[in-house]
């Protein structure tokens, strides 16, 4: 008997797929690594992330609403652009190099890979070096990576990535992960080692996932939508003119229709006729309500989904500066954490490229401390900070004059509270070679201190005691 299966052919067919899986798992210790791309069973399915990857890399190239989400992360993170400092000279030297070879240029890459990283979740790097302990970098697609190999017992230490064949026919190419412990080869070079990032991965996870996964859907819908109300306010302004008459013949109606078509009236223009012939102008009558709160219901979703506020969107929803501010707080601290997050991959990067030239180069520390510095995520971050540094100064003058800190300390919390991280004993030893500070008489006027507002920014209007 032909037809649709039964309810109970169909439950069991379920359990037999079950079985047959759960028998391939435990006999094939790859199968089921090689379906979700990774021996965690908290990861998506291949198929189901490859799918994440396109559409994710779809919407980045043609929704605006997506690129410009992935666009505003790399602009607050990344920002004005990153620094690094190196208390080792020789090391410092080589970082620099490094940093602004023309095969590298990790000032213009930060900007890509901070995209990639937003819009996949995960970044690839691919280390090669030369027999000089110069390191090369290229990011790698997430989608062209298609298992990331771990050690059975730590999913957090990965040991290979095994990457999809280009062509149909040609065999997948494994990249070891990168070993601290790895010599040199014959020649002096080094073998390609990758590294891997990810961000939104949740525990026991190896993959990370896109910043838009959770909006994709929001996405595409929100485009229909717009799309939609465009074509039908386009076909609502479509109308035809209906010229009621009398005719003798039908050969006398098509020759009125011919010459109207052949010199239909324009905008604006007048008609005059007989009373024998009436016109009317006749239109869909579509009934295309406002559907403004339809709209604004999807963007306020996906602006929730992204973490940003609507004013962010070209959005200003009416909202006064004062609440397009607080609005903006939760934003800032995302980007914030985004911020460390991208600092300490690169300065991790860094190390590793560090560690290989120091094989070949003694004159380099493998082990020299690396800091990175990025932009600020707010200006008014700038204000915040000034304001506690003034109020903290005359607190810190009067410990350090009843010797209850040394000088070290004093320093050391002044620039905490001015937010700049400093090597503390090399700003005492330029400031011991830049003499004393100049007498009271001869040191120039304090500057006139204005009042503020820390929300804003902007000056107060009054002082006490009269007007500014």
């Amino acid at each position: 008997m032909s037809g649709k299966p039964s309810l109970m052919s169909r439950w069991l067919q379920k359990q037999v797929d079950r079985q047959v899986r759960a028998a391939l798992a435990s006999t094939e210790p790859f199968y089921d690594r090689d379906l979700r791309g990774s021996a965690s069973e908290l990861d998506r399915f291949s198929y189901d992330r490859d799918r994440l990857l396109r559409d994710a890399l779809e919407a980045w190239r043609v929704n605006p609403l997506a690129r410009r989400i992935v666009g505003l992360t790399s602009q607050y993170v990344v920002g004005g652009g990153i620094t690094f400092s190196c208390p080792h000279t020789a090391t410092a030297s080589f970082l620099d190099a490094f940093w602004n070879h023309s095969l590298n240029n990790i000032t213009i890459r930060a900007y890509e890979w901070c995209d990639e990283l937003t819009r996949s979740g995960n970044l690839f790097l691919l280390l090669s070096s030369d027999a000089a302990g110069m390191t090369y970098v290229r990011a790698v697609p997430a989608s062209q990576v298609k298992t990331i190999l771990t050690r059975e017992n730590d999913l957090d230490q990965e040991i290979a990535y095994e990457i999809k064949p280009q062509e149909p026919g040609e065999e997948s190419q494994t990249w070891p992960a990168f070993d601290a412990h790895q010599t040199a080869c014959a020649d002096g070079s080094f073998s390609p080692a990758m590294l891997h990032y990810a961000i939104n991965r949740p525990v026991g996870s190896v993959w990370g996932e896109s910043d838009l996964a959770p909006v994709l859907r929001w996405l595409s819908r929100y485009a229909s939508w717009l799309e939609d109300r465009a074509r039908l306010n386009h076909f609502r302004t479509a109308f035809l003119y209906v010229v009621r008459s009398r005719f003798t013949s039908e050969a006398e109606r098509r020759a009125r229709q011919s010459s109207l078509n052949a010199a239909p009236p324009s905008p604006g223009s007048i008609l005059v006729t007989d009373e024998g012939e009436t016109w009317d102008v006749l239109h869909p009558g579509l009934e295309a309500n406002d559907a403004a709160n339809d709209g604004m219901a999807l963007k306020k979703l996906i602006a929730a989904g992204a973490g940003i506020p609507l004013h962010f969107l070209a959005e200003p929803e009416g909202t006064t500066r004062t609440t397009a501010e607080a609005a903006g707080g939760p934003t800032y601290r995302h980007f914030e954490q985004r911020q460390k997050f991208f600092l300490w991959l690169l300065q991790d990067l860094m190390k590793k490229v560090l560690q290989r030239r120091a094989m070949v180069d003694h004159r380099v520390s493998g082990k020299a401390e690396i800091h990175l510095h990025g932009a600020d995520i707010s200006a008014r971050d700038n204000l915040s900070l000034a304001m506690a540094a003034s109020s903290m100064l005359g607190v810190l003058n009067e410990t350090r004059g009843r010797g209850l800190i040394d000088d070290a300390e004093f320093l050391r919390l002044v620039y905490r509270f001015s937010g700049e991280a400093v090597n503390v004993e090399e700003m005492l030893s330029r400031g011991r070679e830049a003499g004393p500070a100049p007498s009271a008489s001869t040191r120039p006027p304090a500057a006139k201190l204005y009042p503020v507002e820390p929300e804003t920014g902007e000056l107060k209007d009054s002082i006490e005691g009269g007007n500014l």
